[in-house]
């Protein structure tokens, strides 16, 4: 299996700067962390005090570590699929355009001679041979008011992404790494201990990040630090789903591996795709019979001289493509389809505080249609009024990423949408079988958590997509996935706060794992499982189940910001495999829960937190 190996190192005390108070500790703490909890084989460490190796020292200056990348790395002690870790938390600089590590006896009058250049420790580190190695720079310490440390990052991050080592740097450039005298550590080690262990349970690198950009400004925020915002380089994409910690994986994690593994065999990338099925069989504690068959095969392929075009290798599955209406009126015109046809029904709104207590209550009405799917199963469509609004979190906005900026005006046309997200009976019925056998025991239902009622899931993006197809047929009409535009409107529903129930939820509002709070409310419940459609209050519009319950699929292919992106509603498609998802879950943190919240997977996954809705242009 698997080789874990670290080094901490953590500097209080320098000769030629202001000492520091807790980086001695937070450095120590995560030594800890990765060799009690995280099961690593050996974590090297240095500090003021640490005691010496085989009879040599360990205190954190120039000459010893530079000793130690330059003999421990020397020659490859790992392989494919080990990982090893670099963890410094002290002073960084930049100097003459370069990133450089400040040991206890580096001099800021001489930096060139005195430190440590972050790229000569990313190069030896290369040298191991492990294919995951993680940088984490804790090093842009608060310097009592002055400049020294601002900036660095630049030269860093740059060659993370030319090399793919991940980096994780506890701030941005031009920003302060603030130690926190009450929790006596650094508020980003102390974040990303929490990420990383029970709390969080960051298994992988993309939720790590996730939770670092909300959690550091918050808890900064909370001691009257300025601004302090971590962030991750991890790249080619694939970096992002290293999983950390295998024991907090989950089969969704598992799943997404595997796929980057297909995809990497797909594209006769067979060094990566490699890589990638041995990190599946590590986070499955060497048991996925998929990734050992696969590493079979391509050792057969490794070996054989003819085996590079061979007719084993997976096929890429057909794109399906997905129809679209150019008619942006949301009003019923067909003959058989009158205005008379809508229905009207009456319901109640509800409005929290930022403590999650109900502050007021509206009585709303909207109009909705009907779809007939056979056998008593019912598909509710609500019309949805056109209109503008601001697109993406505003810079005030707890939890805010990178991907939900710039804000920008959309106006959508009317449209319907699907009152609830697509349910297992109405799946059922769209895409065959018995519907009058029970649900629970029926093999065409994919989902995990059974039920007429619940939502659908375990359902990849093209399963959607043929849903979609499927029930144009049907009904005559065009169905398809919702813009990711017209998705973030309907949420809203004329609301600007991070949820449409106003600044907060709650497990009383919507189904998500009620462990973790946002704002100032409470705890709650953490169901671990879906619950059936329309349990908890609608928004404005009439929608339910916006919040939570299931991630549901967009049309949209994945983009990292929204630099570019459309302003009239439509979907933003290009050749992107990742397709959008927004709304949350059952299983997620309720900041993944935002209106603004923006996630993805690849096309192909399925998992049992993502379903979908649907919405209908009427000609």
């Amino acid at each position: 299996m698997a080789k874990n190996w670290a080094i901490t190192i953590g500097v209080n005390q320098y000769d030629y700067l202001q000492p520091l108070n807790y980086a001695k500790r937070d450095a120590k703490l995560m030594h800890d962390f990765l060799r009690n909890e995280a099961s690593f084989e050996q974590v090297y460490f240095f500090a003021d005090d640490s005691p010496d190796v085989a009879g040599k020292s360990t205190r954190p200056n120039r000459a010893n570590l530079r000793h130690f990348l330059l003999t421990r790395f020397d020659k490859p002690f790992m392989e494919a699929g080990d990982n090893f870790w670099f963890f410094f938390s002290g002073h960084g600089m930049r100097y003459a355009d370069r990133d450089y590590l400040m040991p206890s006896d580096g001099n800021p009058g001489d930096v060139a001679d005195t430190a440590i250049p972050i790229n000569f420790v990313s190069e030896r580190l290369r040298r191991c041979g492990a294919d995951n190695v993680v940088l984490i720079l804790d090093a842009c310490r608060n310097q009592g008011g002055g400049n020294k440390g601002e900036g660095l990052g630049r030269q860093t991050a740059e060659e993370a992404r030319q090399t793919g080592v991940i980096s994780i740097f506890s701030c941005s450039p031009n920003e302060y790494s603030y130690e926190i005298d009450a929790l006596q550590q650094g508020a980003f080690t102390s974040v990303l201990l929490e990420g990383l262990g029970i709390q969080g349970k960051c298994a992988t690198v993309e939720r790590l990040n996730q939770y670092l950009s909300f959690r550091v400004p918050e808890i900064a925020r909370q001691h009257n630090k300025a601004r302090q915002t971590p962030y991750i380089i991890a790249e080619p994409v694939t970096k992002s789903h290293l999983i950390l910690v295998p024991k907090y994986a989950t089969l969704g994690d598992i799943a997404t591996l595997k796929n980057d593994a297909f995809e990497a065999e797909v594209e006769q990338n067979i060094d990566l795709a490699e890589q990638l099925w041995i990190r599946v069989l590590v986070a499955s504690s060497g048991t996925d019979t998929k990734a050992i068959q696969a590493i079979q095969r391509i050792a057969i392929k490794r070996s054989s001289t003819t085996s590079s075009t061979s007719s084993t290798t997976p096929i890429k599955p057909e794109v399906k493509s997905e129809s679209r209406t150019t008619n942006k009126s949301g009003e019923i015109n067909q003959s058989d389809k009158s205005e008379n046809a809508l229905k009207t029904w009456k319901f109640e709104v509800v409005k929290v505080d930022a403590t999650g207590k109900i502050s007021d209550r509206r009585n709303r009405d909207a109009k909705y249609l009907l779809e007939d799917l056979g056998n008593g199963v019912i598909l509710e469509m609500v019309q949805i009024p056109g209109g503008s609004f601001k697109m993406g979190s505003p810079e005030t906005e707890a939890g805010r990423l990178v991907r939900e900026r710039p804000q920008h005006q959309v106006t959508i046309p009317s449209f319907f949408m699907g009152k609830y997200p697509v349910t297992q009976a109405q799946y059922q019925a769209v895409m065959g079988g018995n519907i009058l056998q029970k649900i629970i025991s029926n093999q065409k239902n994919p989902s995990n958590f059974k039920g007429e009622k619940r939502p659908v899931e375990n359902v990849s993006w093209d399963d959607a997509v043929e849903f979609c197809r499927k029930l144009s047929q049907k009904t005559g009409r065009t169905y398809r996935l919702t813009s990711e535009a017209e998705w973030e409107y309907a949420c809203r529903a004329g609301t600007t706060t991070p949820f449409y129930f106003g600044e907060t939820i709650t497990t009383d509002l919507a189904n998500y794992n009620g462990k973790y709070t946002y704002a100032s409310a409470p705890e709650g419940k953490y169901r671990h499982n879906t619950t059936p459609v329309g349990s908890f209050p609608p928004n404005a519009f009439g929608l339910y189940d916006m919040h939570g319950n299931v991630w549901e699929w967009c049309q949209d292919s994945w983009h990292g910001n929204y630099n570019g992106a459309p302003n009239d509603g439509s979907a933003w498609i290009d050749n992107n495999d990742n397709k959008l998802l927004r709304g949350g879950s059952w299983g997620s943190n309720p900041w993944f829960c935002r209106c603004a919240f923006r996630y993805y997977y690849t096309r192909a996954l399925r998992v049992d937190d993502v379903g979908f809705r649907v919405v209908v242009v009427l000609a």
